[in-house]
């Protein structure tokens, strides 16, 4: 059902909210002034599964500009703003969302999105795009957007075994999305959680960050930032390799397990640490997941193991072990910059969602003529966001000379 407005100064604060955010996110403004003027996406119902936040609020004020009917559920049960869904509410555009929902909730939420019959769906981890193609085949769509790193691994997956029925445009690539919100946001936001949740003080702790894409980057340079010696857990030799060279400690999971005070997982995969793991920590460690499935931590392994559980302070979990030992989880193994904080920045975001609205847009020009597959935003619609982005920082971008063109364009270096 759509989210309950009854308290009218609840969509007031949500409202406050959005305005803010919407002061911080010029580019979008930006987008959303042309799409009023020109409206790009006429007609086309949309159906979102994103985070219910101030941010994606301006989002889809702008694709509604642009000429769109518009519904939005969660993408996350603990990411949910509840003031901040009453207020679209109050706008005319329907939320199906409520923060702490149980899962039946979730996808029946998810079903209540795509009841609208959408033209383009918004994706935050492709449980929408699943539920298409396991239970909602009848509808057909003539494209998508996905926001997260964890989502288009499995919608390349999906291209793979030749099963995805529609294009995607795989938004989490483009540059001005994971260069910036997954370094930026994720590495700032993710900690931000954590501090919420705990009130720790990094310094001098050992903070030890599985996995070392944009978000463990990010997530490490910040925790860094913050006086913490951060070791990294990864698979890839090529990311261990320039973790090190950033200056990190580069283990094992069992080796960093022994050692580490807070663990922040961000690798898009299943169990990173468990039992094994959860046996050999420090008592006191502190277990916190930025991916954004509660899978990355074994969470029914230490439930098993531990004699005592309990509620230390609001998003922070207390399991107790047979020998004593405590080990505390943030958001309760959920994304830990939604479920203890707010989020990314809108700052950030605004390059993010400035993507999300041109990819609708070039979607609806060229989708009909698209293979299902996994697309990328061209190239010229990344460096448009980049642009209206730097001008709004007060930077100026240098332009080359004729000389310096035909410089670059010659093979005979030197002339």
């Amino acid at each position: 059902m759509n989210h309950d407005i009854a308290d009218p100064a609840l969509a007031a604060e949500g409202e406050r909210r959005i305005e803010w955010a919407e002061r911080r996110m010029p580019v979008l403004a930006t987008i959303r002034r042309r799409f009023a003027a020109q409206r790009p996406l006429e007609g086309k119902r949309i159906a979102a599964c994103m985070h219910v936040t101030s941010e994606t609020a301006n989002l889809m004020r702008t694709l509604v500009a642009g000429g769109a009917s518009v519904a939005l559920a969660a993408s996350n049960p603990l990411s949910t703003q509840d003031d901040v869904a009453a207020a679209l509410v109050e706008m005319g555009i329907p939320v199906f969302a409520r923060r702490g929902e149980d899962a039946d909730t979730f996808y029946r939420h998810i079903h209540a999105i795509l009841d609208t019959e959408p033209d383009l769906v918004f994706d935050d981890g492709a449980d929408t795009t699943t539920v298409l193609h396991k239970e909602r085949t009848e509808l057909p769509i003539l494209g998508g957007m996905e926001e997260t790193t964890t989502g288009v691994i499995r919608l390349r997956a999906m291209a793979a075994q030749g099963v995805l029925r529609f294009p995607v445009v795989a938004v989490n690539d483009s540059p001005t999305k994971h260069l910036f919100d997954n370094r930026h946001g994720t590495g700032q936001s993710s900690l931000d959680g954590i501090l919420r949740a705990t009130n720790i003080l990094f310094a001098g702790r050992t903070v030890v960050v599985g996995g070392f894409g944009d978000c463990g980057w990010g997530i490490a340079r910040r925790a860094s930032g913050l006086g913490a010696h951060v070791v990294v857990v990864e698979v890839d030799p090529i990311r261990a390799v320039s973790a090190a060279m950033e200056g990190y400690r580069v283990m094992t999971s069992m080796d960093a397990a022994r050692v580490g005070d807070v663990f922040i997982t961000a690798t898009g995969d299943i169990h990173v640490f468990r039992a094994e793991h959860f046996a050999v920590m420090k008592d006191g460690a502190i277990l916190a997941n930025a991916g954004h499935f509660d899978v990355e931590l074994d969470l029914v392994a230490l439930d098993a193991m531990a004699d005592a559980k309990r509620r230390l302070r609001e998003n922070l979990d207390e399991y107790t072990l047979p020998d004593g030992r405590r080990l505390l989880v943030v958001a309760e193994g959920r994304l830990v910059n939604l479920g203890a904080a707010e989020g990314h920045p809108a700052d950030v975001m605004d390059m993010s969602f400035a993507d999300q609205a041109l990819a609708a847009e070039w979607l609806v020009d060229n989708g009909a003529g698209l293979d299902p597959d996994v697309y990328v935003l061209p190239r010229e619609l990344d460096e448009e966001v980049a642009r209206i982005k730097l001008a709004s920082m007060g930077g100026g971008l240098e332009a080359l000379t004729d000389e310096q063109r035909r410089y670059l364009s010659s093979w005979e270096i030197g002339t």
